[in-house]
Formats: structure tokens, C-alpha cells, sequence
């Protein structure tokens, strides 16, 4: 049979148009098998990687994939991508401390006499050391419900409430141990004070888990009781360590958590504990007392910018919003004299502006590198510093806080062990308080969100 030049045209047509819906199915199916393998492969990891990516806590508000998808502007946010070294670097030290946890759900930084033993099983487990990595975990977004290490943070959950419920009632701590590197550099009530601020952590996770909630509570308050029993007249903690300022400071952090929290907390306690870091500092001069911080600059200082955080993000906050209104110019300094024009007495303004300086002063001195070094070479009082200042920009809501995080990731990852570990160099040198601690710094973006809502009047 003879075809026109037509006819061939359209035999043509038609084998391209079979060709193409032939190329059409089988990439479809190719694109069906990458995706089963993708899927696979994800799933396979999700069980088997101790992944920080995979770990990443949910945020309702500020949802870091929801800003990389460009659903919402991440301007103002203090949550970001982790960088993928940052992630790796997580990953390693979760993976190396969960394998150092106890049978009885505690992990031990060890006694002071025998700061040479760095085998994490070859130490008595302590409630401060537990409480640290409880917390480190907790923020790499394990839950007792979901993530990779649910398991190991029910056994710690268990530990400490055993402990404080079996504690002396008479006592100001929680534990009958003496003697462990972080008693001896902290204080003698370390352990109750980390105790307690662990528990306020907790507590917003627990609304599934009713009974536990009341329970977890109980032990909060018996917590914060014991804490101010502590308190001495001039608002510090008794019992001091070698770095005694770093107790005190982090015993205000646990008493303005526990209030946040609904513990009983007397307002009268929190505001002496305030005062008393930061009286450590004068803004002014510049001058620091570290007569409690073993002459450590760092200590004193970083601990005066935490307790000063929140006030200082309240004259910022409202100096902004009277100059928007009108009720200030707008070159109005935030002075004493500003807030009292605002409305403020003279001695609440006073004593905010004083916060503010101190804040804005301290915060300066903390990032210094010469400060930085603190003692001369990493030990667990450096970290936990470092730890206080990351902490304490967030609350402000310092928009120069990326810097910090920039700065100080990278110190910490250089100083990693190949084990993926942290170890102190003096002091407290436990490998799991200065990795905890590490993890805690690290990942530090994950609870912007509830440090700035502390940091709420």
C-alpha cells in the first residue's frame, strides 16, 4: 500500500507521541523507585543514626523548616538551621554520653580526690551530673513520649524523683554525697539547685502524663524549698565552692524557671538572688567582684549579665514603645531620667537603668577573648559560663546573639574529642558534665522560645 506525505507524517506523530508516553511511564516508575529507596533509606536512618536533624525539636512558633520553606520571616527569631558541622558535632557527643548513663538512671562526673578517673562507669553517679544531661537531652528534642533516647530520659526522670523524694527533710540538699567535683567547684548545693531547674524543663512536656505532672511538681517545691533555706542574707547560696558565684547564679536561673512554672517561689528570695549577681558588676567602672568567682572574671560576670536579662529587655521593650507613642523623643536615651518620664518611680527607675547598664556592659566583658579564657584553659566552670551568656542574650532578646552563637560553636568544636566527648582541663573535668554542658550550648536555639518567655515581665 502507497502512503502520501501525509500519511507518513502522521505514522510519524504518532510513534514520537508512543515514544514520549513510554519515556513518560518509565520515569514515573524510576521516579517511584528513587522514592520507596528515599523513604527506605530515611526511615532506616531515623532508626539507626542518632541524628540531631532527626531529633529537632517541633516549634510551634518560629518553626525553623517553616522559615526555610519561606512560609514565615525568620527576622527577630533566635532559631535557625543548625550547621551541618554543629549537627554532626551534637550528634557524636548524644551518642557518646547516652552510652555513659548508669543502670540506675543517673550519670556521675566522680569525686573531687580522683579527678584523674574519666571512665564515666568508674564514677558513683551524682543528682547534679544526672540533671545536666537529663536537660542537654531534653533540648536536643528527646521527649519521655518521642525521640531517640525517650528511654534513657524516663530512667533519669526516675532517678532524680527517687532522690529528692527519699532526701532529708531537714537537709538543703537532696543527696547525702560530699565530696563530687561539682560540689566542691560549685558548691555544696549544686545538686538540688540543677535538680530543680531540670524539673522546670520538664514540667511543659508533661501534659499527657497527668500523674507524673503533680508528681514532678511536688518535687519542684520541695526543690525550691530546700533552695531558699540555702539563701544567705546577702541573697547568695551557702555552702560555696571554689566557684560559689556560679551556685548562686544558677540557683536564680532555677528559682525564676520553678515561678515560671507555677512553683512556690518567694519573690522576696528571687529578688535578693538577682540583686546579688548583679551586684557582682559596676557598670560603670567596669569593675567585677570575684571574690566568690576564685578570681575568675568570667564567672562573675556572666552570671551578673543572666540575673540582669530580663529587666533589660523590659527598658528596651518600653523605651521603644514610648518613643512610638510619643512620649519620648526619639534619641531619648534609656537613662533613669527616660523611664521616670514614662511614668516609672525614682527608684524603680533607678534600679531598672542600673539593669540595663549592667546587662549591656557585662554582656560586652563576658564575650571579651581574653575574658573568654577564663581560668587559662577549658574547664567545666568555663562552659557553664559561656552556657549563662547565650542564655541570658536570648532572654534580652540581643540581636547580637548570633554572633555569640557563631563564636562560641566554634570554640566548642575545635575542642571536641575524637570520641565525641568534652573534657575539663582543670577543675571540673568530668568528660559527662563538660559534654552535657557542651550539648547544652550547642543546642541552645531550641529553647528560644521558652527563654523568651522567661525574659517576659
Amino acid at each position: 500500500m502507497d502512503f502520501s506525505a501525509e500519511d507518513h507524517l502522521n505514522r510519524k506523530n504518532i510513534m514520537v507521541m508512543k515514544t514520549l508516553k513510554i519515556i513518560h511511564i518509565a520515569a514515573g516508575i524510576g521516579l517511584l523507585a528513587i522514592s520507596a529507596f528515599v523513604f527506605s533509606s530515611f526511615s532506616s536512618n531515623k532508626k539507626n543514626k542518632a541524628t540531631y536533624r532527626t531529633t529537632y525539636r517541633s516549634i510551634p512558633r518560629g518553626c525553623v523548616f517553616r522559615t526555610l520553606m519561606g512560609e514565615e520571616s525568620s527576622e527577630g527569631n533566635f532559631t535557625f538551621k543548625t550547621p551541618e558541622k554543629v549537627a554532626v558535632s551534637i550528634e557524636k557527643g548524644l551518642t557518646w554520653i547516652v552510652k555513659a548513663q548508669h543502670p540506675s538512671g543517673g550519670w556521675g562526673a566522680g569525686s573531687h580526690s580522683r579527678q584523674d578517673v574519666m571512665d564515666p562507669h568508674a564514677v558513683q553517679p551524682d543528682p547534679a551530673t544526672t540533671s545536666m544531661v537529663a536537660m542537654a537531652i531534653l533540648r536536643t528534642g528527646t521527649t519521655l513520649s518521642s525521640g531517640l533516647y525517650s528511654q534513657q530520659l524516663t530512667d533519669a526522670v526516675n532517678y532524680l524523683l527517687n532522690t529528692v523524694e527519699n532526701s532529708e527533710a531537714n537537709s538543703n540538699n537532696i543527696t547525702d554525697q560530699t565530696g563530687t567535683q561539682i560540689q566542691i567547684k560549685l558548691g555544696q548545693n549544686i545538686d538540688v539547685i540543677l535538680t530543680s531547674q531540670f524539673l522546670s524543663n520538664l514540667l511543659p512536656y508533661l501534659d499527657s502524663k497527668p500523674q507524673l505532672k503533680v508528681r514532678v511538681k511536688k518535687n519542684l517545691n520541695v526543690c525550691v524549698l530546700k533552695i531558699q533555706h540555702a539563701q544567705d542574707a546577702n541573697g547568695s547560696i551557702s555552702g560555696s565552692g571554689w566557684a560559689g558565684v556560679l551556685q548562686s547564679s544558677f540557683a536564680t536561673n532555677a528559682l525564676e524557671s520553678a515561678q515560671a512554672q507555677g512553683a512556690k517561689v518567694d519573690n522576696d528570695a528571687l529578688t535578693k538572688a538577682r540583686d546579688f549577681q548583679k551586684g557582682n558588676y559596676d557598670a560603670k567602672t567596669g569593675s567585677v567582684n570575684t571574690d566568690m568567682g576564685a578570681g575568675v572574671m568570667l564567672y562573675s560576670v556572666t552570671g551578673s549579665a543572666r540575673a540582669s536579662a530580663k529587666e533589660a529587655r523590659k527598658v528596651e521593650e518600653e523605651i521603644a514603645k514610648a518613643k512610638q507613642t510619643g512620649k519620648l523623643s526619639p534619641s531619648a536615651p534609656p537613662s533613669a531620667e527616660s523611664l521616670e518620664q514614662i511614668g516609672y518611680s525614682k527608684d524603680d527607675a533607678m534600679k531598672y537603668s542600673t539593669a540595663y547598664n549592667v546587662y549591656n556592659s557585662a554582656k560586652v566583658q563576658a564575650q571579651r577573648d581574653d575574658v573568654m579564657d577564663g581560668f587559662g584553659s577549658n574547664g567545666g566552670e568555663e562552659f557553664l559560663s559561656y552556657l549563662q551568656t547565650g542564655e541570658s542574650m536570648i532572654i534580652s532578646k540581643d540581636n547580637s546573639w548570633d554572633n555569640w552563637y557563631n563564636n562560641i560553636s566554634g570554640r566548642m568544636l575545635k575542642i571536641q574529642n575524637d570520641d565525641g566527648s568534652w573534657s575539663g582541663h582543670h577543675c571540673i573535668t568530668s568528660p559527662v558534665f563538660c559534654t552535657a554542658t557542651s550539648l547544652l550550648i550547642l543546642s541552645v536555639s531550641n529553647d528560644a522560645e521558652h527563654l523568651m518567655e522567661l525574659g517576659k515581665d
